[in-house]
């Protein structure tokens, strides 16, 4: 998919992170899966562009942001995230994640929560050691890591990543657009990010969470089922949760009408809480 009147840029310095533009208004950004790039979330612009200044990022290593040849520590994506918030001349920002995105987010929130409205996340973990059982955490490697380092292509390995996400009436078109997203993928960047995932927790930080949250699972999410969702609700003390009916763990994606109007709702509840530094935003147009 294309939208001509999407922008698109790079932050400065090394890595550089591209990033796509979209909309006038308060600033809310898109923070994607594992296997996504900043394209995963054209839908949810598309149905935000009335409203906000929506932005779409590919994470270091992703997309068309730079690779680096250093080793990858998780804060290392908060820290990225920071540079590119700072670089928009943005205050405060209503901030979205799915899966890996938004664990990004509950450890950015954690180091810059002056920075954050608003948090939205989904189909997401806590805490890898805890949050996931044994199956699917041994699940998570093999289906990934293992093959790859067997020197299996992301084009051998899609199908059945797909099959362990989605949920059972997910769309061909969904399924097209995942699988071109993982053929996208760059081996040497995924594998660091899968290693830094498996450390990663946030349990017991969860009651520090004091901005107004909105969870979203998918009710067929096999990896992040809907439990683990109401267990953030019940220890952030200002997040509600929202189940999708028919969706996997690509909620967005598999339904992007339900995902987009329980996100619109969310946002424009919580409109004007994001702003810029200043009266007119910084642009790199």
């Amino acid at each position: 998919m294309v939208n001509p009147k999407i922008y698109h840029a790079w932050t400065k310095n090394h890595p550089r992170l591209c990033f796509s533009e979209l909309g006038n208004g308060p600033p809310i950004i898109f923070l994607h899966g594992i296997g996504g790039n900043r394209t995963n979330w054209l839908r949810q612009q598309e149905c935000l562009e009335k409203y906000c200044t929506t932005i779409s990022w590919d994470a270091r290593g992703y997309g068309l942001s730079d690779d680096y040849s250093d080793a990858l520590n998780f804060s290392d994506f908060s820290h990225d995230l920071f540079r590119l918030i700072k670089e928009k001349g943005i205050e405060k920002a209503h901030l979205v994640g799915l899966s890996l995105g938004a664990r990004i987010l509950m450890d950015f929130y954690a180091r810059y929560p002056e920075s954050v409205a608003t948090l939205v996340l989904c189909d997401c973990y806590y805490s890898f050691e805890n949050g996931l059982t044994d199956d699917k955490k041994e699940e998570f490697i093999r289906l990934r890591q293992s093959p790859l380092e067997k020197g299996k292509t992301f084009a051998e390995i899609a199908p059945s990543i797909i099959d362990s996400l989605v949920g059972e009436d997910c769309s061909e078109l969904a399924k097209s657009e995942l699988f071109d997203s993982l053929i996208q993928l760059r081996k040497a960047s995924y594998l660091k990010t899968l290693r830094a995932s498996v450390s990663f927790d946030v349990e017991g930080q969860l009651s520090d969470f004091l901005i107004p949250v909105q969870l979203i699972y998918g009710q067929e999410d096999k990896l992040t089922p809907p439990s683990l969702g109401h267990f953030l609700a019940s220890r952030m003390p200002k997040a509600r949760i929202n189940i999708i009916p028919g969706a996997g763990h690509v909620s967005n994606l598999e339904k992007p009408e339900f995902f987009n109007n329980i996100l619109k709702n969310f946002i424009l509840e919580h409109l004007n809480d994001a702003c810029y530094a200043k009266a007119s935003k910084t642009s790199n147009r």
